[in-house]
């Protein structure tokens, strides 16, 4: 028979394992997001205004330069948050934006699934994690105990 203290045991290894994985999840995400992002912060306004010409899809044809600033930041610093677990909820809703974005603009284009499979996958993940947080593991719940 399996005791109370037995249920106990098993029941905070799983909570490890659960967080574990949350945060090695939070943190290779977060580099490989952050290495797609660096090109295109490093890109410049030319760079940046191509990734912003996406928006014309939304019917927001101002300002591309910003628009494709703000995604190439998002993926940085982005990356950087998500890794971190700082920030965290925020950090995920801008990359949750930016892979809506593009994956309307591969859509538009009519790519087929292989094309924008990555996109949409991306953005499952981070809405999945918006609603999960940063976990245990995170800046976040060092700093910000309350609401991580």
């Amino acid at each position: 028979m399996i005791t109370n203290n037995t249920n106990l045991i098993a029941m905070e290894l799983k909570q490890k394992f659960l967080h574990s994985g949350l945060l090695f999840l939070r943190v290779a995400l977060g580099i490989s997001i952050f290495l797609h992002g660096i090109p295109k912060m490093m890109g410049g306004v030319e760079t940046w205004s191509y990734l912003g010409s996406s928006m014309s899809y939304f019917g927001i044809t101002f300002a591309p330069a910003f628009w494709g600033f703000l995604a190439a930041f998002a993926e940085t610093v982005g990356g950087v948050l998500l890794a971190l677990g700082l920030f965290f909820r925020p950090a995920a809703i801008l990359l949750a934006g930016n892979m809506t974005v593009a994956l309307a603009t591969h859509l538009f284009a009519g790519d087929n699934f292989m094309v924008y499979g990555h996109a949409l996958d991306l953005l499952i993940v981070y809405i999945s994690l918006i609603f999960i947080g940063a976990g245990e593991y995170s800046l976040d719940k060092k700093f910000f105990p309350k609401i991580a």
